[in-house]
């Protein structure tokens, strides 16, 4: 019997239809928009062409826990060099460790079972964004515990060392969300790529400063922090808003992008207000600070559904 050499056209082809969704070409389906002039080819057995995303509400909550755990312990670091209060360096080494220690269940919880986690630690891929993750989530876990279990201890050069791994191990957990997302086919993802970990390291920052503010830590290097983010964000509004590029109508149409507004309206606009019009005053920087840690919390579900929307169609609502 000879053996069959498999006919790779078709799934080139496949490739091909995915690629032209990808840049927004065609639609999940595989339909040619109205005045593409690329040829209209047909969907692969009906089926969409991007495979939309499975997570549930725990990765959501991760990616939120995570970047606000990661974002903690770069300011404590941050604040022990440049000789911050020690009660400040001791919340933020606290808040990142009680957040790691939530972070990985979360993981765990979506993936099913505890030993897929463990399996991915079998090898490290640095070109897959799962592999860096759950290598970060677990480097950071360990050293964040680390740090406060030798402060308990009263081991303060093991606590600094494990502080600093912390740290730097932090800024790529308060990141990385984007950079896995953004790695998709997914159009909507696929299109911010490059701002998406900018964008989850400010919500990041603006949730830690917002738990500090609200532990009752009132530093102006904290509060300049905040304001930052929340005009960082305000600005990524502003560009999702003016932006007409098909790929991101999910963030601007349709019941995701109203998502996406509250979310920005919480970590953006309202906490950059509150905080400019409150600048002397303590409560309007609690109220900001709470707006902020409500707004980060939103938009990480709002990227998440609109992603999910992208994938079905990403011209929702244009007929």
């Amino acid at each position: 019997m000879k053996n069959r050499v498999p006919d790779r056209s078709s799934e080139d082809r496949i490739d091909e239809i995915r690629e032209q969704a990808a840049l927004g070409q065609l639609d999940t389906k595989g339909i040619r928009p109205p005045g593409s002039p690329f040829p209209e080819p047909t969907s692969y057995y009906g089926l969409p062409l991007v495979k939309p995303p499975v997570w549930t509400w725990e990765i959501p909550l991760y990616f939120f826990a995570g970047g606000a755990a990661g974002a903690s312990s770069v300011v404590a670091l941050t604040a022990q060099l440049t000789g911050a209060s020690p009660s400040l360096v001791h919340d933020a080494r606290w808040i990142a460790a009680i957040g790691a220690a939530v972070s990985g269940p979360l993981l765990i919880l979506d993936l099913g079972r505890p030993e897929r986690f463990l399996n991915m630690l079998r090898v490290f891929k640095p070109q897959s964004p799962m592999s860096v993750g759950a290598w970060t989530l677990t480097v950071f876990g360990t050293a964040s515990a680390a740090a406060v279990a030798a402060e308990l201890l009263h081991m303060k050069r093991i606590g600094d060392a494990a502080a600093f791994v912390a740290a730097l191990s932090g800024l790529a957990m308060a990141t990385y969300t984007g950079v896995l997302i953004g790695a998709a086919a997914i159009p909507v993802w696929s299109k911010h790529a490059r701002s998406l970990p900018i964008h989850f390291g400010a919500s990041a920052l603006a949730s830690a400063t917002a738990l500090l503010n609200i532990r009752g830590h009132d530093e102006p290097a904290l509060n300049a922090l905040a304001l930052a983010a929340a005009t960082f964000e305000t600005y990524m509004g502003i560009e999702i808003e003016a932006g007409d590029d098909i790929e991101s109508e999910p963030l601007r149409r349709g019941p995701t992008s109203t998502t996406i507004r509250i979310g920005g309206f919480f970590s953006g606009p309202l906490p950059l207000v509150l905080r400019l019009v409150g600048m002397r005053s303590k409560r309007g920087r609690r109220a900001a600070a709470a707006s902020s840690h409500l707004g980060s919390l939103i938009t990480r579900i709002a990227w998440i559904e609109a992603g999910k929307a992208s994938a079905r169609d990403p011209r929702p609502n244009l007929q």
